[in-house]
């Protein structure tokens, strides 16, 4: 299984892709190259609420020289939001509660023009990881 790219080479390549036949296609790789998760992480606790298809999502804290780490992995039932959970991950992981408070995500995937090509269910739905994301990290400052 290939590796998921750090967020910069993800913006980079959907920034390359003119056609949205390709951005399509990239965004469905990408949720290809997340790692599985366990049924057991498949539970309402780690369900994402607001998204049209089902999105789990999942938090690991590493204790990192008095600072907290947190990683997020996370899975759908459907391929494109799969992908954007691919992007949202890896927008997020390896930060601090504090730096993922300062990241206007909606304002980064709108200058990818994701949103222009995702239908308001999927557009919702990000606003939905986001939101889950943010406020989980508030929780941890």
């Amino acid at each position: 299984m290939k590796h998921l790219p750090n967020f910069t080479e993800i913006k980079e390549n959907l920034e390359f892709l003119d056609d949205w036949e390709d951005r399509y296609r990239y965004l469905i790789e990408l949720g290809q190259m997340l790692e599985p998760l366990s049924e057991a992480d498949h539970n309402e606790d780690n369900k994402v609420h607001g998204c049209a298809s089902q999105v789990w999502l999942i938090v690991d804290e590493i204790k990192a020289q008095n600072n907290l780490i947190l990683n997020f992995r996370g899975n759908s039932d459907a391929l494109i939001v799969k992908g954007l959970v691919a992007v949202i991950t890896s927008l997020y992981s390896g930060l601090t509660p504090s730096e993922i408070l300062k990241i206007d995500a909606l304002k980064i995937l709108d200058e990818l023009n994701l949103h222009e090509h995702l239908s308001s269910q999927r557009s919702n739905g990000l606003k939905a990881m986001v939101q889950r994301i943010q406020n989980y990290a508030s929780s941890r400052v």
